[in-house]
């Protein structure tokens, strides 16, 4: 337990890990509230470059795409909304937006803002159908739903959903009569007094900015693309920022919903319920074992955490919070090996700064576990992804195909990987070059249906 955090030596540790990972370049802060009104404590490091082309060194004010650690942010005007009286969160979602439609009545009637706010709503979320730049693009995004299939019945389980988070984003639109960037400019980044966060790429433009990497290592291929995603995602995963600012916004959390000014930016009801448990995840080592509204919970060793994660074209952001020690940590990275990168880092700096260290890695187990993978043979889809379970000569296989227009900016559409045994209904797959394992887990509906559970998605089984 250190009394200050030593600058230096985190700077020198990101530095080694970022090159043992092959990332181009990365940027890290550490966030320490000060005990009893004291100072608090902020230390940033940066290391490589922004961009592997022009050579272009990353420092600590160049921004980064945070990607899906802005649901976070679409999360708090949510509530700050529900803290104004505008809607509740048990309000359904057409009560709002009388034109939300979905594929069946009776599923559409059934949405409210919380299975939303939770990926509870079974909504198909990785549409990223281009809407165009215009300030009408969420609300053009939202039409396009009335075709989108449903993963799931409405709270029946637990599937990440980006879709929902921009719904939400036009909830904040109708509510306000705000573009959702005007909304969050105003209503989070003025009071916080971030000077360097972003939605729309021209504002990203004026600061020097990361470019993503789809291959890091020795020889780090740049991403053919800057953004890659359509502004109709924005609510979903296109803030753009430092990770000073990312720690601001952490830190308002972290006080009960004030800025640093004192200004109170959100309620403690809605600051504590969002990082309260709302829904549990099916399988529990990817992200969190469970979810809050907007933010996901993690067991540390018996200690509590909460925090996002973020995946752009190339570009992989990393937030935690562990409020009883009152520290967060941010890294923002542009390629290569990140989530390697964020286990070693965030373990050594949460056990040097707090005592706890992060849960040992999901991984399969040292004696091999003997498993029956044909009753789980087949193929589960859903609109973007289909998923192939079969066993090639003698060993169980999960076969990945991205399909419709994530396709068009994935490098390898196909591919597959060996499963692991770990459970009788948990199984470990690593992608090449990586050191982490992903978890895949095989459930059934208390209906019957068969589900997969990969990539933080569920995925139901096609009958026949």
């Amino acid at each position: 337990m250190t009394t200050t955090i030593d600058q230096p030596h985190w700077q020198s540790r990101l530095d080694e890990l970022a090159a043992k990972h092959g990332v181009p370049g990365a940027q890290l802060g550490i966030l320490r509230l000060g005990a009893d009104g004291g100072d608090d404590e902020l230390v940033t490091a940066a290391t490589g470059v922004l961009h592997a082309g022009t050579g272009q060194p990353a420092t600590t004010d160049s921004v980064w795409q945070i990607g899906s650690i802005s649901k976070v942010w679409t999360a708090t005007v949510v509530m700050q909304l529900v803290d104004e009286g505008r809607f509740a969160l048990d309000t359904p979602v057409m009560e709002i937006l009388p034109e939300f439609r979905l594929r069946e009545p009776e599923t559409t009637a059934a949405v409210t803002v919380w299975h939303l706010l939770t990926h509870t709503s079974g909504i198909d979320g990785d549409l990223f159908t281009d809407t165009g730049r215009g300030d009408d693009a969420l609300e053009k995004y939202v039409a396009l739903l009335a075709d989108s299939a449903q993963n799931h019945p409405v709270g029946a389980t637990w599937s990440y959903c980006n879709a929902g988070y921009s719904v939400l984003g036009r909830i904040i639109e109708v509510v306000t009569g705000q573009t959702w960037d005007q909304a969050i400019r105003e209503r989070l980044f003025s009071p916080l007094g971030l000077t360097h966060t972003t939605t729309l790429p021209e504002e990203a433009m004026v600061f020097a900015h990361a470019m993503g990497h789809i291959k890091g290592g020795e020889e780090p291929v740049v991403a053919p693309v800057w953004g890659g995603l359509p502004r109709a995602v924005g609510p979903a995963g296109l803030i753009t920022a430092t990770v000073t600012d990312v720690l601001a916004f952490a830190r308002m959390h972290m006080t009960g919903g004030l800025a640093a000014d004192g200004t109170r930016v959100l309620s403690e009801e809605s600051v504590a319920a969002m990082s309260a448990y709302q829904t549990d995840c099916p399988e529990k080592h990817l992200l969190g074992d469970s979810w809050g509204l907007g933010w996901f919970r993690c067991d540390w060793r018996g200690h509590r955490a909460h925090g996002h994660d973020g995946n752009t074209v190339g570009q992989a952001a990393f937030l935690r919070i562990l409020p009883e020690a009152g520290v967060a940590v941010a890294l923002t990275t542009n390629g290569g090996h990140t989530r390697d990168l964020y286990v070693n880092l965030y373990d050594e700096i949460f056990n040097e700064l707090t005592g706890v260290k992060l849960p040992e890695p999901f991984e399969p187990p040292a004696e091999p576990v003997t498993a029956d993978v044909a009753p789980y043979a087949g193929t589960y889809e859903r609109e973007s992804v289909r998923m192939e379970v079969l066993e090639d000569e003698g060993k169980p296989v999960l076969r990945v195909t991205v399909m419709g227009p994530l396709a068009e900016i994935e490098d390898i559409p196909v591919e597959t990987y060996e499963m692991i045994p770990v459970e009788r209904d948990v199984y470990a797959v690593r992608p090449e070059g990586m050191e982490s394992w992903a978890p895949v887990r095989f459930y059934s509906l208390p209906t019957g249906e068969e589900y997969v559970h990969y990539g933080a998605r569920a995925t139901p089984k096609k009958l026949g």
